[in-house]
C-alpha cells in the first residue's frame, strides 16, 4: 500500500521542487537566490546599519546556503526561514569577530549592540525549539511580515487559532527568555 504524500500548499512544492534539484545540480541554487535575495537583504540590512556590511553578510548567507546545501532537509518550513537562520548567524559571528579585532576599548553602546544581536540570536535558536505550529507562526508572522490573515490562509487554520499559537509561542519565549536572564 503506497503512502500519500501530503498535500503541498500553494508554492511549496515548487519551492520544495527547487530546493531538491539545487541539491542534485548546485547549478540550479541561482533559482533560489533570485527568489529569496531581497527578503535576506531586507532582513539583513534592518539589522546592520552599513550597507556595505549587510551586503557583505548576504553574500555570506547565501554561499553558506550552497556550501550546505546537501545538509538542508525539507519539513515544510519556508527555505527563507533557513535562510533568516544563517543571516542570524552569520551577524553575531561578525560581530564576535569585530569586537576581537578591535584594538580600542568597545564604547557603552557598541557593548549594548553586540548583546542585542546575541540577544536577537538566542531568541531566534529559541523560535527553532518551538512546537512546528508555533515556530512557524512566528517566522511567518515577525520575519516575514505575513497578517494573520494570510498566515491563516496559508497554514490552513482560523485567524483566532492563528492569534492563538502566536500567543502561546510568544508566552513561551517569554517564560524562556526569563530563564535565561
Amino acid at each position: 500500500m503506497a503512502r500519500e504524500r501530503p498535500v503541498a500548499k500553494p508554492g511549496e512544492s515548487d519551492e520544495r521542487v527547487l530546493i531538491e534539484s539545487a541539491q542534485r545540480d548546485p547549478r540550479r541554487f541561482v533559482e533560489l537566490y533570485e527568489r529569496n535575495f531581497e527578503r535576506v537583504y531586507s532582513y539583513v540590512v534592518g539589522r546592520v546599519r552599513d550597507r556595505s556590511e549587510a551586503e557583505d553578510v548576504t553574500a555570506e548567507v547565501f554561499h553558506q546556503a550552497l556550501a550546505n546545501l546537501d545538509a538542508f532537509e525539507w519539513r515544510g518550513v519556508p527555505f527563507a526561514a533557513w535562510l533568516y537562520r544563517i543571516a542570524a548567524n552569520a551577524m553575531v559571528d561578525r560581530a564576535k569577530r569585530n569586537a576581537r579585532e578591535q584594538t580600542l576599548d568597545l564604547e557603552t553602546e557598541d557593548d549594548t549592540d553586540l548583546e542585542q544581536v546575541e540577544e536577537r540570536a538566542q531568541v531566534f535558536r529559541m523560535v527553532d525549539e518551538l512546537p512546528e505550529d508555533q515556530s512557524k507562526v512566528v517566522r511567518m508572522r515577525f520575519m516575514e511580515g505575513q497578517s494573520i490573515r494570510d498566515i491563516a490562509k496559508d497554514i490552513g487554520r482560523s485567524e483566532g487559532a492563528v492569534k492563538q499559537l502566536q500567543f502561546r509561542a510568544l508566552q513561551s519565549l517569554r517564560d524562556r527568555l526569563g530563564d535565561h536572564g
